[in-house]
């Protein structure tokens, strides 16, 4: 073993700032976290922890006595079941065709499809479309076009206010995995498509799947981790839409739950740590389930 790492210093040296950040700000935390969920902690005060017989107790308040906390789990996997596959089949076939440009087009395309991913303080044009007087851009339209006589509220009905959410979401979800995928088609090797040719492969969908597809695992499995992982964690795009908490908690998330309670004025960082647990638990029980099948079809 001292052997490798003398023979490989540099390479180690080269992963050191890496992997030092990743576990000071993510390995470490994740223990803090599970630590403190065995406790009633308030910041002000030191923690208090259970007892062998309430040792529990915040996982057990949580799943037998939070009614919102059930809400939020049935919003989080509703939210992920369908922007999830979605953002992510977009990201891929997006690529795909951008891929084909020229070098200053894709450029360009690049640019403007990964944008959104980057407009954190754009809500405000959300508003105005999804705005629920008559003067909105959506409910104009619609009045315009006769499908409706009222101004709908889009903000504010729980019928729609996920619906919303969801839009936005896929809107602004061509981000990092769009990337990955764009890098992944530019290596793959031209020549596998040559030898395609001769083997039988007669047009673009065949060459996706069998060539393209095939030739960038890597990317495949690293943009499902990323759109899983942020398809679990949305939050932020909720509470500037539709407000926290939204309407009947409609369109309330776990995320949002957690911070109801780690923030200001309950501060209750034990059962707020419990809450972060379990959702870290659920997305990466997600991520390995996801990386089972790609790894498999593979």
């Amino acid at each position: 073993m001292l052997g490798k790492i003398k023979k490989y210093r540099a390479s180690y040296l080269m992963v050191a700032p890496f992997f030092l950040l990743f576990v000071i700000f993510t390995v470490v935390p994740v223990f803090i976290a599970i630590f403190y969920s065995f406790s009633s902690y308030n910041v002000m005060q030191p923690p208090r922890f259970f007892d062998l017989q309430n040792f529990f107790k915040n996982y057990l308040d949580l799943f037998l006595g939070d009614e919102v906390f059930i809400i939020t789990v049935k919003n989080t996997f509703l939210f992920a079941v369908i922007t999830g596959p979605i953002s992510y089949a977009a990201c891929l076939l997006i690529a795909w065709f951008v891929n084909d440009l020229s070098p200053r087009m894709r450029a360009a395309a690049t640019l403007l499809f990964y944008a959104p991913s980057l407009s954190a303080n754009v809500f405000f044009i959300w508003k105005f479309i999804f705005s629920s007087d008559s003067n909105g851009l959506l409910n104009s339209f619609l009045t315009r076009l006769g499908f409706t006589n009222e101004p709908i509220l889009w903000l504010s009905d729980t019928r729609y206010t996920l619906l919303v959410v969801i839009i936005v979401q896929l809107w602004m979800s061509l981000g990092t995995s769009f990337l990955a995928f764009i890098a992944g088609l530019q290596g793959v090797d031209r020549n596998l498509f040559e030898a395609g040719a001769i083997d039988g492969v007669k047009n673009r969908w065949q060459e996706l799947y069998h060539i393209t597809l095939p030739s960038m695992k890597e990317q495949l499995l690293f943009g499902a981790v990323m759109q899983i992982t942020g398809a679990f964690a949305v939050g932020g795009i909720s509470a500037e839409l539709v407000g926290r908490p939204s309407p009947l908690y409609s369109a309330h998330t776990i995320i949002m739950h957690m911070e109801d309670y780690a923030l200001a004025p309950r501060f209750e960082m034990g059962y707020a740590c419990a809450i972060a647990v379990v959702l870290f638990t659920v997305t990466l029980g997600a991520n390995q389930l996801i990386k089972y099948f790609l790894q498999r079809e593979s």
